[in-house]
Parts: structure tokens; C-alpha cells; sequence
């Protein structure tokens, strides 16, 4: 008996949106790129933010548990009140959607859809990162109490010419939404009517990988298979067998670095730091570059002053090879500052390559870290070879910009 050959499935969805108009006000960033606060400032004065949805406890008393049942609660009033006012509305029939991104010069054009739990299940759509239960199950309790899937998953497949076709074909039509973010990201959006040639084309695409978003990806998978495992008369069509997303082709995504920022030099004076840097073979000089020009290095600000530290090409032998992260972890962080756990040390920082290293500058000389690292980003060949190797990546491996706007689909289960 010949195996099944697996491949992507994608569907259309009958989804909730804004309309054109309120589109521009109710868009926001994702929710997990920024803390409470930030939310908080975002929403000020305009009721129609999705921060209502996605971060509610901007809308409870200051010191909220934000994981506390009241906190989803308001989510879902808030979604219903979204609906009973018009901000949002629910689609007359299912679409698949283009989702055209630019930022400055770099532009590109994904799908959104919904995309099958069991194409996560058996690795067809491929993961990068691990993810921690607690924020796992914090996404898992905002998609049950509002019984919808409200922020998409970035995703991406190996380049294709057919899908690429289509999109360009919608793109010649008028957009449902072409509103300019106050950060200077572009965000346009059509309706695709007839979907069954991009289904098709979805047919001849393998793997699916996961660019960002892993939490709210495997939270809608376990709740999914919740759903699934109560409903005795399952037949596998129902919507919580979806999840929303929207996938890029690789070769469009725009991938920055994660910078590591530290507080104290684990009692070293910065000359003794140095010495210890020296000691593990790596190269040290001071630099007027503020970002690594290749990998196998990065910059370093340290006492006020930029320096290019580089190892030797040993250190990042590996199949695949190690990341630059990586041994920066195995031979800097870990042994010479005490940073045994990058994920769990209050000592470390990460910021965003969309910051630039101005910001890490500004973190050391303000005093308030003691040095940082600015890194060389990773490349998405990287993510796929880690990812069809079934390995996981260091934590803040990367960063990608510009980011989806949340707000725009919601997909109820």
C-alpha cells in the first residue's frame, strides 16, 4: 500500500473584520510584542483598538492579574461589543485573503486562511521554537472564552510560482482595506472570491513553516484537539479544526537581528571581561561599526565604546551549523557571565533588531545595562534547516519585520 503523500492545506473562512473605515483605528500590533503598559498608551482614546480584544486588562483596574478569568471575560464582552456597534462585522460568505505588507523599500505578499491542526500534528507546518505552558495556556484560555482565533500566525512556504501568480492577479482589484500604521508599515488587503485555484496551488507546497507565533499556533491546536476529543459525532470539517494564518513566500520575509543586553558583568571589571573574552580565542578590537558585517562575529558596546568581537569557525561546526546566538551563549554568556539559562536569567535582555543599536547603546551609556551584543540576523535558510532537522532554536533567534496587524480577521470556531 503506497504511503499518503502529505501536503499544505489552506481554507477559506467566513470571517470577522472590520469595516474599510475602522479598519486604520482597530489594528494593532501583536499582542505579545508589547507589555500591558504600552497597550494601555496605544488604546488611549480610541475605543475601537483591538488592545480592547487582545489585551484586555487595559480595560480593569490597574494591577489586574492579566491572566485572571475576568480578563478573558472582558475580551469576549469586548468582542461582542466590537460586533453590536459595527466596528467589526461577519463576512456574508468565506474568503481567502492577500495581505500585502511594505516597509519602506521592502514589500511583501501573503495569504490569509485557515490552516488544519492535523498539518501541525504531523509537521507538515514545521516549528523552530519551543513554547512555555504558561503562555501556551494563556492563548488557550483567550481562544475558549472567546471561542475564536484572534490573532494570526506568521507563516512561510519554499517559494512558488503559481501562488505567486494569483496573488499578483488579485492584487490588480480594488483593496477591501490600504491604511499607512502610525509606525510607517503599509497594510493592504484584498478579498480572493474564487479560491479553489489557490487551494489547488496550496496542493503542490510540502511544508509550511512557522515564522512567529508559536504560542498562538499550538494553543489553537490544543483546543482544537479539545474540541475534537468532546465531540463524539467529529468528522473533521468543523472550524475548530482551523486555525487563522497568514504565509509568505521565504524569499520575501525580511529577517532582523535579536541583540542580547546584559545587566552587570558578573563582578569583572570591563578590562577583566575583556581578558576573559580574549582567553576563549576570540578576537577583540575596538570599532566604529555599531552591527556585525558577517556572521561569525558580532559588535559589542562595553564601557562606552563599540568593539567587533569574532571566533573561529570551529566554534559553529554543526550540522546544521550553530548560530551565531548560539555560540555567543556557549562561550561568552554562560561561562564568562553566568548566564546558565538564557530563558529564565533576569540578567539578560532582548531587544528587537527593529530598535537598532542605538537602543543598546543607549541601554549601557544610560547605565542601566552594562554591555550589549548586537548581532548579525539570522537568515531564513537558517529556520528551515533547523526546522526540517526537527531542532529548536535558541530563544530570541530572530526577529521578523514588519509585523501583521492584529484585528484584521478573526476566525470563530
Amino acid at each position: 500500500m503506497e504511503q499518503e503523500e502529505l501536503h499544505m492545506r489552506i481554507k477559506p473562512f467566513v470571517a470577522l473584520r472590520p469595516t474599510s473605515e475602522a479598519a486604520p483605528s482597530v489594528a494593532e500590533l501583536p499582542y505579545d510584542v508589547v507589555k500591558t503598559e504600552e497597550a494601555a498608551s496605544r488604546a488611549a482614546g480610541n475605543p475601537r483598538s483591538y488592545f480592547h480584544i487582545s489585551r484586555s486588562e487595559i480595560d480593569l483596574p490597574a494591577g489586574t492579574n492579566p491572566y485572571s478569568p475576568a480578563v478573558y471575560e472582558k475580551a469576549a464582552s469586548n468582542l461582542a461589543e466590537f460586533q453590536k456597534n459595527g466596528t467589526i462585522i461577519r463576512e456574508k460568505k468565506e474568503y481567502l485573503y492577500v495581505y500585502r505588507l511594505q516597509m519602506g523599500r521592502h514589500v511583501q505578499h501573503g495569504i490569509a486562511g485557515c490552516f488544519h491542526i492535523e498539518d501541525y500534528e504531523r509537521n507538515i507546518i514545521k516549528k523552530h521554537e519551543k513554547t512555555r505552558a504558561d503562555k501556551e495556556e494563556d492563548r488557550a484560555r483567550h481562544l475558549r472564552t472567546l471561542n475564536a482565533n484572534t490573532g494570526p500566525v506568521l507563516m512561510f512556504h519554499r517559494d512558488d510560482k503559481d501562488v505567486s501568480a494569483i496573488v499578483m492577479e488579485v492584487e490588480r482589484g480594488n483593496p477591501l482595506f490600504d491604511f499607512t500604521a502610525p509606525d510607517g508599515v503599509k497594510h493592504t488587503v484584498w478579498q480572493i472570491s474564487g479560491t479553489e485555484r489557490l487551494v489547488r496551488a496550496f496542493d503542490a507546497i510540502k511544508d509550511a513553516y512557522i515564522a512567529d507565533g508559536h504560542h498562538r499556533c499550538a494553543s489553537a491546536v490544543k483546543v482544537g484537539c479539545e474540541k475534537r476529543a468532546a465531540n463524539r459525532a467529529h468528522r473533521g470539517d468543523e472550524e475548530y479544526n482551523w486555525f487563522m494564518g497568514v504565509i509568505f513566500p521565504a524569499g520575501q520575509l525580511n529577517v532582523l537581528a535579536y541583540n542580547r543586553v546584559v545587566k552587570d558583568l558578573n563582578g569583572m571589571s570591563p578590562a577583566a571581561f575583556l581578558d576573559a573574552v580574549r582567553g576563549k580565542g576570540f578576537e577583540v578590537r575596538e570599532s566604529k561599526q555599531d552591527t556585525p558585517a558577517a556572521p561569525g562575529r558580532a559588535a559589542m558596546f562595553l564601557a562606552g565604546k563599540w568593539h567587533e568581537i569574532a571566533w573561529p569557525p570551529r566554534l559553529a561546526e554543526g550540522k546544521p551549523h550553530k548560530l551565531d546566538v548560539t555560540v555567543l551563549q556557549e562561550q561568552v554568556l554562560g561561562p564568562i557571565l553566568g548566564i546558565d539559562d538564557p530563558r529564565t536569567s533576569k540578567r539578560i535582555e532582548f531587544v528587537g533588531g527593529v530598535k537598532g543599536a542605538e537602543e543598546l547603546a543607549r541601554l549601557v551609556a544610560s547605565g542601566e545595562r552594562a554591555v550589549a551584543f548586537s548581532m548579525h540576523p539570522v537568515s531564513v535558510n537558517d529556520v528551515m534547516a533547523y526546522s526540517d532537522a526537527g531542532l529548536i532554536m535558541p530563544p530570541k533567534s530572530t526577529w521578523f519585520e514588519p509585523k501583521l496587524r492584529s484585528g484584521l480577521f478573526i476566525h470563530t470556531l
